[in-house]
């Protein structure tokens, strides 16, 4: 903030609100965008928020919603800040000039955390780079775990996602007061935030909203039903109450956390116990977002940008000393990486053969990886005919065996990592080269719908960020994407083993394998 320049006062459709500028940028936090979710209001969909009179002021973030806490392990490399108050429905916003003659392109944000953890208030997703570099940036919170996910028989399904929707329309309607252009909105999001933006991007009561989307580490998918149905059933019988959302509204908000992180302990990709996740409700999710984005022609005109850090799998096997315990189970774990990916044992020896210097636990996570998000991503860019970009970070994270394990690109695409959260990920000494490219393609692709890179097609080019060989440019490497190709084309095998015509079935609804 300069000499004499006074506090941002911005006039929105839904009230006036007044921010704060910091280095040379308007930031807005803790707008409300629908109403309280509690009360009679709990576990029912967003209600909007009736327009108010004055100014509201917008200098610190909003309460986050209800959550668990990540477990000791996790804890040390992830944090999740929590806001107190009920007033978690709520959006930030970085702008570079907060002019309605501004018109500049708008990236909205979506976090991850399994549908469980998360909020917007993360300082790793501080949008304030992204406003240096002439975009406007929104993020939002939404409501999770049994909150936003439970699947109840008195009750709409969906309600995070629903939030989601509100959230997105609010800033359809908004966002010009600050300085954005509606018509030129992305969405990006990581892992369920990822698994969101293509729920959004296939949703009826969002076409025409979005202009671009970016997925990071999550594919477009609905979860099974039952499954869902299961984590319900599951915290209801701990709860001895109905599992009816009128039974768990009755429930102490802590207690009800504190039941949810019980039961989901199994809940891990890996593992693939119950979990929370967007279902098929016939109204905001009509089919599975994969299947509408592939062959219902949802999403018209929406390019996409989607990828994946190499070793995904290693968030999920480090902390508490997982990997080493699935490299010690060996045959077992391979039994148990097949159910999961609903594969034959032709698979993994493949993978075997194909790495034959490859632990148990390092095939395993690969296997998996694959399953849950390369393959269907690479199905998404080949069935699209909008353009899509296709990228893979590959800079190993200077802590033990973390590798380039999800959740570490964050740093880099917002430009954050300074901060200590992303530290706790990356370790000292992350490269600032790495940060300017990733979080420059993130711009372009926003303002300009190329990145920077060939688009997808049938020699499937990929950018690698963060790969140490030695042709690569500033931690920037280009290739075909050959690296993976191999082991997709096992998968292509199986499937076509099991049945040539027809996608094979998952515990995911419908999962293209090959």
């Amino acid at each position: 903030m300069t000499a004499g320049q006074t506090d941002p006062v911005v006039r929105s459709p839904y009230g006036a609100v007044r921010g704060r500028y910091e280095e040379g940028v308007a930031v807005f936090r803790g707008i409300p965008y629908a109403a309280p979710p509690f009360g009679p209001r709990r576990f029912r969909p967003p209600v909007p928020l009736p327009p108010w009179d004055g100014v509201r002021d917008a200098g610190a973030f909003g309460p986050t919603p209800p959550k668990p806490p990540y477990s000791e392990a996790f804890a040390h490399y992830l944090s999740d800040p929590v806001v107190p108050g009920d007033d978690c429905l709520n959006l930030n916003i970085w702008t570079p000039e907060p002019d309605p003659g501004a018109r500049l392109s708008v990236l909205v944000w979506l976090h991850g955390g399994a549908l469980t953890r998360g909020s917007s208030a993360v300082p790793v997703y501080d949008g304030h780079a992204f406003a240096r570099d002439g975009v406007v940036c929104v993020s939002i919170n939404y409501r999770l775990g049994v909150e936003g996910y439970g699947l109840f028989p008195d009750t709409p399904p969906n309600p995070g996602l629903r939030d989601q929707i509100a959230a997105l329309t609010w800033v359809h309607e908004a966002i010009e007061a600050f300085g954005g252009d509606p018509g030129r909105i992305t969405l990006f999001g990581q892992s369920a935030g990822a698994i969101s933006v293509g729920a959004l991007i296939a949703a009826p009561q969002t076409q025409g909203l979005v202009r671009r989307a970016v997925l990071q580490s999550g594919p477009p998918e609905a979860s099974e039903r039952a499954k869902v149905r299961r984590m319900v059933r599951r915290m209801a019988s701990r709860l001895k109450i109905p599992a009816t959302a009128e039974a768990f509204a009755a429930v102490d908000r802590e207690l009800l956390l504190h039941t949810q992180a019980e039961v989901g302990k199994l809940s891990s990709p890996v593992v693939g116990g119950p979990a929370f996740g967007i279902v098929i409700d016939g109204d905001t999710v009509p089919r599975d977002p994969l299947e509408a984005l592939t062959e219902g022609g949802a999403a018209p005109g929406v390019e996409l940008m989607m990828g994946w850090t190499r070793d995904e799998y290693r968030l999920w096997l480090v902390p508490g000393g997982l990997l080493d315990r699935v490299d010690r189970l060996g045959a077992v774990a391979f039994a148990g990486a097949m159910a999961r990916c609903h594969c034959g044992s032709e698979v993994p020896r493949g993978y075997r053969a194909l790495h034959p210097e490859a632990s148990t636990a390092e095939i395993v996570g690969q296997l998996v990886t694959d399953h849950l998000l390369r393959i269907p991503l690479q199905h998404l860019a080949d069935a699209r005919t909008e353009p899509s970009y296709v990228y893979e970070f590959a800079w190993p994270s200077n802590l033990p065996d973390l590798g380039s394990c999800h959740a570490l690109e964050l740093g880099f695409v917002f430009d954050t990592g300074e901060v200590p959260e992303s530290r706790k990920l990356a370790g000292e000494g992350a490269p600032q080269e790495l940060a300017d490219a990733m979080h420059a393609a993130w711009v372009r692709f926003a303002t300009e719908g190329d990145p920077g890179w060939e688009r997808w097609d049938a020699a499937h080019p990929v950018r690698v960020f963060g790969d140490r060989a030695p042709d690569a440019e500033n931690g920037v490497a280009y290739t075909a994407y050959g690296p993976r190709d191999r082991e997709l084309a096992l998968w292509a095998t199986a499937a076509a083993a099991v049945t040539p015509e027809e996608p094979v079935r998952t515990g995911r609804r419908s999962r293209w394998r090959g």
